[in-house]
């Protein structure tokens, strides 16, 4: 008797040889729901921004200034004339400042790119998130769905030993109290996988999602594997390529803004008509700003802006190695801990055999057999739970790494 209570899938972990993707969404779904995303769009258009503004830089400020003045002049004993001058001008960046507008708008636009891929990194991390938090509420979903069957089915051969004078009624009113508790853990997953769903689609919702989440497969990846993933976490980081960009963009300004200090000069044509006309002449013009403290002050602060962005890019470095780092300590104790409540689990079903056998032979009361169920349940709980922990782990460090839904 009670042989089905708890018999939920022996182990999981035994299951087939893994799938190149287990358990993942469809990798074409994913970058279209990636590239859709608002997020990535707005990344989309800082690059474009980006572009325009290199572009801008590479022509330079200077426009040609067109300016005139009309005057009717009147003289005693001469009369009324009409007056006008008309000049055209324009300033001329001096040798080297337009070599640097080219680069600073280099550097923006390769700031700009890198930045965006790093968004859309960071939105593959959300969907992961997402994806693993739906998929592992939907296991805890389904091992407690089994546990009410479980429990249903052995209150029923209770009621009937009582009807047959062979079990107390106090045994059928302990088998009902633990399918009361286990209804109500069943109605709690059942919610929360509803609810990691509901935020899955509400946050990608051009993503298509199958009617019942697959089943959390087992991690199976070797630990020379995950090590060099981590390499790669550093070699394919956007954040540093961005930070580098940044900085060297910062470091061209500052040198851009130094060569500013002798302004750049003006020269034009002037054409001029005085008394009438009888005075007619054309002239060259030429200006150029002398520059002051003002300027002397902007260089500085360039420059301390440049080396405050040397700094930054020091600290994304260090952000990323501390991410590589952590990524592949997370999946390595992540994995750990599955196997060793694989290990539990067996050694609790192995008892629970046990008790289930004494129970039928009369030497195990229903109340050490119906704690044992629990613990079985909980067994199969925390292993489903630490297993998808372990596959959101080695998610995280394959988008980290760019290996998975992210390759250039």
């Amino acid at each position: 008797m009670m042989r089905k209570i708890l018999l939920i899938l022996p182990l999981l972990a035994c299951a087939a040889p893994l799938t190149a993707e287990p358990g993942l969404p469809d990798e074409a779904s994913v970058i279209a729901a990636l590239s859709d995303h608002p997020a990535v769009e707005a990344a989309r258009q800082r690059v474009s921004a980006a572009e325009a503004g290199a572009d801008a830089r590479a022509v330079g400020p200077h426009e040609v200034t067109l300016s005139g003045s009309y005057n009717r002049r009147r003289i005693d004993l001469e009369g009324e004339f009409n007056e006008f001058d008309a000049e055209v001008s324009r300033a001329f960046r001096l040798p080297g400042k337009a070599r640097l507008d080219r680069a600073i708008g280099t550097h923006e636009v390769d700031a700009a790119e890198n930045l965006a891929e790093d968004v859309r990194h960071q939105t593959a991390l959300v969907l992961a998130e997402y994806w693993w938090e739906w998929m592992g509420a939907a296991a805890q979903a389904g091992i407690d769905a089994q546990a009410v069957a479980n429990y249903q089915s052995a209150l029923a051969a209770v009621e009937r030993r009582v009807e047959l004078g062979d079990a107390a009624q106090l045994e059928a009113d302990q088998a009902r109290a633990a399918l009361g508790s286990a209804r109500i853990m069943a109605e709690q997953s059942a919610g929360e996988a509803a609810l990691a769903r509901t935020r899955l689609e509400a946050q990608f919702p051009g993503l298509p999602l199958p009617a019942d989440a697959p089943q959390v497969p087992a991690p199976d990846i070797a630990d020379a594997r995950l090590s060099q993933l981590r390499d790669h976490v550093l070699a394919n980081s956007h954040e540093i390529a961005a930070a580098q960009a940044l900085s060297r963009r910062a470091s061209t300004l500052a040198e851009r803004i130094e060569a500013d200090r002798t302004a750049d000069p003006s020269f034009g044509v002037r054409l001029f008509s005085e008394r009438g006309g009888a005075e007619q002449g054309a002239g060259l013009t030429f200006s150029i700003p002398l520059g002051g403290r003002n300027r002397a002050a902007q260089a500085a602060q360039a420059g301390a802006q440049a080396s405050s962005a040397a700094a930054e890019e020091r600290m994304v470095l260090r952000d990323v190695e501390e991410t590589a780092d952590a990524d592949l300590a997370e999946a390595r104790f992540r994995i750990a801990s599955w196997q060793s409540s694989r290990e539990a689990l067996r050694a609790q079903m192995e008892v629970l055999a046990k008790l289930r056998r004494g129970h039928e032979l009369g030497e195990i009361d229903l109340a050490d057999l119906l704690l044992g169920e629990r613990m079985a349940h909980d067994a199969f709980r925390t292993e489903g739970e630490l297993r998808t922990a372990a596959q959101r782990a080695i998610t995280k460090l394959r988008i980290d790494s760019h290996e998975l839904w992210l390759a250039d």
